[in-house]
């Protein structure tokens, strides 16, 4: 988004970028950029938290009354409210499952817990029901690279599973009580469950591919930076 802006800029609409990635903003620089401490991808924190939005927001659009330019970088002095950990979330307990299939077996009722209090899910990427994912995760694992429609490429359909996976977990974490934090939620997935295991598991198998396209999916996008074993 910060390239783009400037694209923008040449055709004569004034920009604000919302940079989730500083370093970025600092190389591409961007006519005017608020960065913000919010998760990638989250830039104006938590959905549903419109005070913390609006208070970006306001911030951001703020940049455009400024005439000290020609390139503005400022930082939003404010963390995103989600970014705090609540002592009063627990992880949901699953025993101590033998495999991913069983944990996935324990984790549904839990996540449609989830889907019954907040009325939505992002889970659908794969095009599978979770009954298969354990199947298809050991297809790969054993040299396979199955395709199921209508994705096209072993690697897409493999990145969807682990999109799958990881927010099925998330939605089930927050079925109930208090809403965790995004650190909380990502240090019982990666450390606690057999699922986060298995992304890393994937995450070798990919990276050590022949399929070119295995390869650069496994390594960018299966298992975020800081968790990576």
């Amino acid at each position: 988004m910060c390239a783009l802006a400037h694209e923008l800029e040449a055709r004569g609409f004034a920009t604000v970028a919302l940079a989730a990635v500083r370093a970025q903003a600092e190389k591409t620089r961007p006519p005017r950029a608020l960065w913000t401490a919010g998760l990638l991808g989250r830039p104006l924190g938590a959905a549903g938290d419109a005070a913390y939005q609006t208070l970006v927001l306001r911030a951001a659009l703020g940049l455009l009354e400024r005439t000290d330019g020609p390139v503005i970088l400022e930082d939003f002095p404010e963390d995103p409210p989600d970014a705090a950990d609540h002592p009063g979330w627990t992880a949901p307990t699953l025993g101590a499952p033998a495999n991913f299939a069983t944990e996935l077996q324990a984790l549904l009722p839990v996540w449609q817990q989830a889907q019954q209090r907040f009325r939505r899910t992002t889970v659908g990427l794969s095009f599978q029901s979770p009954e298969h994912w354990a199947e298809c995760a050991a297809s790969f694992l054993a040299g396979g690279l199955p395709v199921v429609a209508p994705l096209d490429t072993p690697a897409l359909t493999l990145r969807s599973l682990c999109d799958d996976i990881k927010a099925l977990y998330g939605e089930a974490a927050q079925a109930a009580g208090p809403p965790p934090s995004a650190r909380q939620v990502d240090t019982w997935f990666w450390h606690q469950t057999q699922a986060g295991a298995l992304l890393q598991r994937l995450r070798v198998m990919a990276v050590a591919s022949n399929n070119t396209a295995l390869k650069t999916v496994g390594g960018r996008f299966f298992v975020p930076a800081p968790w990576v074993a």
